[in-house]
């Protein structure tokens, strides 16, 4: 008889099975670094990926990259696309919880950000999006800086990844445009694996039209309507920065990575009132109680330690609100009260519908032979389910003109290509939060967002402890229009799976709290009861012309020696899932760097 698993039992069956092994030459303890780099850079995940290999090209630069986490390579965990699911909670995971949310009845969440090279991009569900036009023009007004808009950024998209064929190598032209794409480090594409859903959402689209209208290709500019998701993977296997662009040049002598220790503080180089704070030299530890290092950046310390850590450490080093840090007893260095505010991120919920099918993926996660053989397929020949993320298909959309949503407020979007909300559409029954995978029957599931929310909270210190974790409080559904914006995602769910070709093939009919949900007030209770999070969060060191942290080269506003590349930076959030544009932002930073210090 096959044995059953759990959606958990899965999961911790699974880290069992692929142990780490780490067989690239890093270093592991501080001892082995040297006293001064010219640049430290400070978190080896997706932007710090990218920044190590473009700095480092030049022999004569001396790079040092300070990884909290282990080292990826030998984690097979980390490489097969569909179990990303698997990896929040797990070691590779800071293991971040929010503060209460009152937009959640009071519920706290899981908050899962990447704890190993590449970060966030080694853990995440690897959806590759460079947003619309409308965002870069709308970063390069608020940043003063035209060398953000779309026009100028292009360049750095097309240096930074590349379009690959699907795992199992079907023709995919007329789901994805091959000139939108360019022909850097980062394999992006369509997935590998088609399941039975796919042609249903892709038809439905292409009859539906309006605000279901077919997109061909998310990545043209233009970020509303339907169409393949376009996802990290290349060969059946994950993308991420550190496979693309850290791993490949492990062997480069003037490169140095140190995995598993963390930045205490920065620390002031400059004399005394002799100008600007110079923040570029770093302090380093592995336990709480274990010894410190000092390294100096002769040139610059690069945060790129995320939207939780970059705050924090600015924190801890005397940057941010005043009197926060006095009631700490740091003493302030620079007077920046926006350091840590500004988070935003996308509110998710999962919408369940029971179909009369046989075709989902569900008894993957419940029977352990048919894992077993899909496991062993992917392994053998990279192919199979598990060559894709769980969701093939994606929508964005705008919600509806006169939508009581926009009532009363300027329309948060960024421009006439930009989106409200996003469904995603799964081929089975996707847990989030504390809904369980049922015992039995067929699902699909129909993942809800909202893309341009309103609602904006704060990561801040409560202790000196650079080994604590910080308050970390999304403030989700603070406002109307993000309440609002859900329940129309909802609906747009609801109205699409009435479409004649589901109910024809698949006979959706809503599960659960969905099914109970009869009226907008139903909806928006249930929104405000399972609503989780993307794992999404950007813009607590924002970039800005006026006020913000950084200004438009990124660097931290009154200070010297000290950069900030990362998500932190983002000035607004944006419509799309963000890992690409953090790659984009760094190619450039690279530049910026590099243009700076006159490093050929």
């Amino acid at each position: 008889m096959a044995a059953k698993l759990t959606f958990l039992t899965f999961l911790l069956g699974f880290v069992a099975v692929f142990p780490l092994a780490s067989l690239a030459k890093v270093l592991t303890c501080i001892s082995q670094v040297k006293k001064q780099y010219d640049f430290v850079i400070v978190g080896g995940g997706t932007a710090g990926s990218v920044l190590a290999n473009r700095l480092s090209e030049n022999v004569n630069i001396k790079v040092l990259v300070v990884e909290a986490g282990d080292n990826n390579v030998g984690n097979v965990n980390l490489q097969i696309p569909f179990l990303g699911v698997a990896l929040p909670g797990t070691s590779v995971d800071w293991n971040y919880t929010t503060t209460p949310q009152a937009g959640f009845n009071g519920r706290s969440i899981s908050y899962a950000r990447g704890f190993v090279l590449g970060g966030s991009s080694s853990i995440n569900l690897l959806s590759y999006h460079r947003g619309s036009d409308d965002i870069w023009n709308r970063w390069a007004d608020i940043s003063g800086d035209q060398g953000w808009n779309w026009k100028s950024i292009e360049k750095y998209y097309m240096k930074s990844s590349r379009l690959v064929p699907p795992a199992d190598g079907r023709d995919v032209r007329s789901y994805v445009d091959p000139r939108d794409h360019g022909n850097g480090p980062i394999q992006v594409s369509v997935p590998g694996f088609p399941l039975p859903i796919d042609d249903i959402v892709l038809t439905s689209a292409k009859r539906l039209g309006g605000r279901f209208a077919f997109n061909d290709d998310f990545n043209g500019g233009n970020f509303l309507g339907i169409g393949y998701m376009q996802s990290t993977v290349g060969k059946g296997e994950r993308s991420s920065g550190a496979t693309a662009y850290l791993n490949p040049v492990f062997d480069r002598c003037n490169l140095d990575v140190l995995v598993n220790t963390r930045v205490t503080k920065l620390i002031n180089t400059a004399p005394p009132h002799g100008g600007l704070p110079a923040l570029n030299k770093v302090e380093l530890a592995q336990s709480s109680k274990g010894p410190r290092v000092q390294v100096l950046a002769t040139k610059e310390v690069i945060l790129a330690a995320g939207v939780i850590g970059t705050p924090q450490i600015l924190q801890l080093s005397g940057i941010g609100n005043k009197n926060a840090l006095k009631s700490l007893g740091i003493p302030s260095v620079v007077d920046l009260p926006e350091v840590g505010e500004n988070l935003a991120d996308h509110p998710l919920l999962a919408n369940y519908f029971k179909v009369q099918s046989n075709g989902t993926w569900d008894d993957v996660l419940r029977n352990g032979d048919v894992f077993g053989q899909t496991m062993g397929r992917w392994q053998a020949e990279r192919q199979g389910l598990f060559v894709d993320s769980p969701g093939n298909t994606v929508g964005f959309f705008k919600v509806p003109s006169g939508s009581p949503a926009l009532k009363g407020i300027q329309d948060p979007s960024s421009g006439s290509k930009s989106p409200h909300t996003e469904l995603i559409f799964v081929d089975g029954f996707a847990q989030f939060g504390s809904v369980a995978q049922p015992a039995e029957g067929n699902f699909v599931t129909v993942l809800s967002a909202v893309v341009s929310p309103t609602s904006r909270g704060s990561v801040k210190i409560a202790s000196t402890d650079p080994f604590a974790s910080p308050l970390i409080n999304p403030n989700f559904f603070a406002t109307n229009f993000d309440i609002l914006a859900m329940v129309q995602s909802v609906n747009d769910a609801l109205s699409f799976m009435a479409a004649p070709l589901w109910q024809q093939l698949f006979k959706p009919a809503p599960f659960g709290d969905l099914a109970a949900a009869k009226t907008d007030a139903a909806k928006a209770n249930f929104a405000r009861l399972r609503s989780v999070n993307v794992n999404h969060p950007v813009g607590t060191a924002k970039m800005s012309a006026k006020g913000g942290v950084v200004d438009a080269k990124l660097k931290v506003k009154g200070v010297d020696g000290l950069r900030v590349v990362d998500a932190s930076i983002f000035p607004v959030i944006p419509e799309c899932h963000p890992q690409a544009l953090v790659y984009v932002i760094a190619e450039r930073a690279a530049d910026l760097i590099k243009a700076q210090y006159k490093i050929l």
